[in-house]
């Protein structure tokens, strides 16, 4: 390698082909290997090697490898760089590959191929002294005269520039100005343009500068901009007058004003030691006592920590998190109650309960100004309106607001937070609420509580105890922070589909409001009012340009949805709109078509015109666009044969119809129950029959042979469709002893009457729940008589008035009452019942 004129790379060398880095002498790139030739050359040359000489290879930038060895090998560039292979780290994932850490030596040029395989020989002619960059600087290379010896101390003075610019203290700029004072002058463009951010177009135009002149010149550009760019930076940032602030951008090693560091920011350090700051941030968050000691004590625990301590990343970001916490910060309530009626009106059709709750709250705001949030509970059907009417309270009361999942969580941990003992602990989702809204008094809107799990990392309900108690909440832990926040000013409001599933203890801290669903002429409103303005403007259209009529409106909740909410009724509303968008951007496209040849009407005669606008809805398009109606009205048609009758049931999402069919057989007077039924169900279905055989002959009930006992030689079945859902309670009571009594006496019953009750023994009719859901679905299936128990008279105040106006209302007190009802013309033997003597009492 060494002659008289000095050192010299091997006259052949292998080359290595590479496409995305360009390695320049005297800097060191990274590179990764994985196509045949290159591969061969790290196994063949480099592994196998023993001497210095094995280590040096050359690399041509600029040039793909071909994929396979047969490829013809690709047109070369026409200088390299000669460099020593400093390491070699193979892996097999997610390919076998090889990573290469070159150093740059010297230029060279390929004078001729000596082979193509297994990898890249070459003849090579050196263009660079290799010597410049092992000698130290000395005055006389610094010192040339001309042109030359201009750029070079110009390009030397840029440099300084630029370094004046950078934060010594990092290790990368450090090396720089290392480098800067002990190389001499001429290798300096090389170094600096491996250092600084450049294309490797650029860095491939300071390769090809052969000549040290042209070298300066392509360089000297390159380091100009660089510094144009952080002047540039440093005047776009606002900086403190008393404080000089530098930005630093590190890049594999380089320096590049690409990322800045920016020291403004209340999030980074001063020179790796922000405790100061730390320090004055938990003195101005304005926390408790007791949660300012715990800071402080760890704050003083931190100072004595080094930097490289595990602890120590946990201990700052438990103290970055206590004063981000709002102790102190609130917003100021809208107590308006005009101006709050008109936003929920505005907001909300109906749901006049919880407008009234919201405005009562308001009221006493006024009045009393340290008032604790009240928790709520919504309870009703999906799709009426819970969530959003959480978000108009925040909205009303100019307050924040902030919705938490609960649905399937089964860890406390997600309520109350880990201790910080654990790997990877963090708080509670009500402390990370708190931090993401910035005040003490947001809306917190605890959804789907009803779906809450329980699992071996605990029982979140029973986490939401603490959370929910108004005489609790005011001192809230959480297991991150183990000291105490106040929420005694956040507003709670749960939603949930059914109590039953909410634990008793948490049910007690919540103050239950029932939302149930819409009525036929509420959802016709709701329609007109949101629902179709709002889809409108999600699919681009314009009422000017489809027209949905209130018959329509009317035709698609009754016939094509069936729920207690609104959203089938929504999505059937959106696939109109789509339907509309199609036919809109065809006539579009048409008209676009035709208007450059207006003369030619015949050719055009068999595409679609543009549709006249508005396109209005009507039935027939309603049937081609949603298909055949999904619902009937079934029920007359259904009740055409003895031994149907028509009940209500309640279920979490809404109120709904229920038939209960019976058939009878010779047999042994068995009785079979179908219908995934329940226990309780299924005790109703055996007091009714005990009843009824009980009763026979006051009712003229017999059996198939006409004898007195309506089980003599007869086997029953009872059966409730539909047969896949699960069904259970008591109020199908009287409606299985009215359809027995209709299967025993042969008479049909009341095709327009649907009823719910429990039954006793002694032919008692007891009161149930769901009245409203239950009525709302008979008002929906277009039933025009329903029969109550007398003590649930009390829950028909809650119904809507054009509801009371459509249907009438039979409450009873005892079965006699109920068949009474239920048949035309009465029942056989109720008139005789209904009299009975007066008792004396003897006492």
């Amino acid at each position: 390698m060494s002659s008289g004129g000095g050192i010299e790379i091997p006259s052949r060398l292998p080359l290595l082909l590479t496409h995305e880095g360009v390695l320049l002498p005297g800097s060191t790139v990274r590179f990764s290997v994985d196509s045949p030739r290159n591969m061969h050359l790290v196994k063949h040359r480099l592994l196998k090697g023993t001497s210095l000489k094995s280590t040096i290879i050359g690399v041509i930038p600029n040039t793909r490898d071909p994929e396979h060895d047969a490829d013809d090998l690709p047109s070369l560039h026409k200088i390299g760089t000669a460099g020593i292979a400093v390491q070699v780290v193979g892996s097999n994932w997610p390919k076998p590959h090889y990573t290469l850490l070159i150093t740059g030596l010297c230029r060279f040029s390929v004078s001729s191929l000596l082979k193509e395989r297994p990898f890249v020989l070459a003849e090579v002619e050196q263009l660079d002294k290799l010597e410049q960059y092992t000698a130290p600087a000395t005055e006389g290379v610094t010192a040339e005269d001309g042109e030359l010896g201009e750029l070079s101390q110009r390009f030397y003075q840029a440099a300084v520039q630029l370094l004046g610019m950078l934060d010594m203290s990092v290790p990368a700029v450090a090396k720089f100005r290392r480098l800067l004072d002990s190389l001499p002058r001429e290798t300096l463009p090389d170094v600096v343009a491996s250092m600084i951010r450049t294309s490797n177009k650029e860095k491939l135009q300071v390769l090809d500068a052969v000549s040290l002149e042209d070298r300066f010149k392509k360089a000297l550009p390159m380091l100009t901009k660089q510094i144009d760019g952080l002047k540039l930076l440093q005047k776009t940032r606002k900086m403190n007058p008393d404080q000089e602030k530098r930005v630093l951008s590190v890049r594999k090693g380089g320096v590049f004003p690409g990322r800045q560091f920016n020291q403004d920011e209340d999030d980074e350090d001063e020179d790796g030691d922000d405790t100061a700051t730390l320090e004055r941030k938990v003195q101005g968050a304005n926390m408790p006592e007791s949660a300012l000691r715990v800071c402080l004590k760890e704050l003083k625990r931190l100072k004595k920590m080094p930097q490289s301590m595990p602890e120590y990343a946990l201990t700052r970001n438990y103290l970055d998190l206590m004063v981000e916490l709002p102790w102190s910060k609130s917003t100021t309530d809208c107590l308006d109650i005009r101006a709050a009626r008109t936003l929920l009106d505005n907001d909300h059709y109906a749901m006049d309960k919880l407008k009234r709750r919201l405005l009562e709250y308001l009221a006493v705001r006024q009045l009393k100004a340290s008032l604790k949030g009240p928790i709520l509970c919504f309870v009703g059907p999906p799709g009426v309106g819970k969530t959003s009417v959480g978000r108009s309270v925040a909205k009303t009361l100019g307050r924040e607001f902030h919705r938490i999942a609960l649905g399937g969580v089964c860890d406390q941990s997600d309520i109350r937070g880990h201790r910080r003992t654990y790997v990877g602990s963090m708080p509670g989702r009500i402390i990370n609420g708190l931090k993401t809204v910035g005040v003490n008094n947001p809306v917190f809107l605890l959804d789907e509580v009803d779906k809450l799990g329980k699992s071996l990392q605990g029982d979140p309900a029973a986490a939401l105890l603490e959370v929910l108690d108004p005489e609790q909440n005011h001192s809230f832990t959480d297991h991150y922070l183990n000291v105490a926040f106040d929420l005694s000013q956040v507003l709670f409001i749960a939603t949930a589909n059914t109590t039953a599933t909410i634990p008793p203890a948490l049910l007690d801290r919540m103050e239950v409001l029932q939302v149930p669903g819409y009525t036929q002429e509420e959802k016709l409103e709701i329609t007109h009012r949101h629902l179709i303005p709002k889809q409108l403007e999600q699919h681009g259209l314009t009422p000017q340009q489809l027209h949905i009529p209130q018959d329509t409106t009317q035709d698609i909740i009754n016939r094509y949805t069936r729920e207690a909410g609104v959203r089938s009724l929504e999505r059937k509303i959106g696939a109109i709109c789509r339907a509309v968008a199609v036919k809109i951007a065809e006539g579009h496209r048409v008209s676009k078509t035709e208007s450059p040849t207006p003369e030619g009407p015949s050719q055009q005669g068999d595409k679609a015109a543009p549709p006249e606008m508005p396109i209005v809805i009507d039935h027939i398009a309603l049937k081609d666009i949603l298909g055949p109606p999904l619902f009937e009205m079934e029920v007359s048609e259904r009740l055409t044969l003895p031994g149907v009758a028509l009940g209500l049931a309640w279920t979490p999402l809404g109120g709904e119809i229920m038939f209960v069919e019976a058939s009878r057989t010779e047999g042994e007077g068995q009785l079979t129950l179908t219908g995934q039924l329940g226990d309780v169900m299924k005790e109703s279905a055996h007091l009714s029959i005990s009843w009824l055989r009980a009763n026979a002959k006051t009712y003229q009930l017999t059996n198939m042979m006409g004898a007195p006992d309506p089980l003599e030689g007869t086997d029953i079945h009872l059966h409730f469709p539909a047969g896949a859902v699960t069904k259970d309670g008591p109020s199908a009571g009287v409606t299985i002893v009215t359809c027995l009594a209709s299967l025993f006496s042969g008479r049909l019953v009341r095709s327009d009457v649907a009823m719910t009750g429990e039954i006793t023994l002694r032919g008692l009719v007891l009161p149930v729940g769901g009245i409203k859901d239950k009525v709302l679905a008979a008002h929906r299936a277009g039933v025009k008589q329903v029969i109550l128990p007398h003590r649930n008279e009390k829950d028909l105040e809650e119904l809507p008035a054009n509801v009371l106006a459509d249907l009438t209302f039979v409450t009873a007190t005892n079965l006699d009452e109920v068949l009474n009802a239920a048949f035309d013309g009465g029942f056989p033997g109720t008139s005789n019942t209904r009299t009975h003597p007066l008792l004396t009492s003897k006492l």
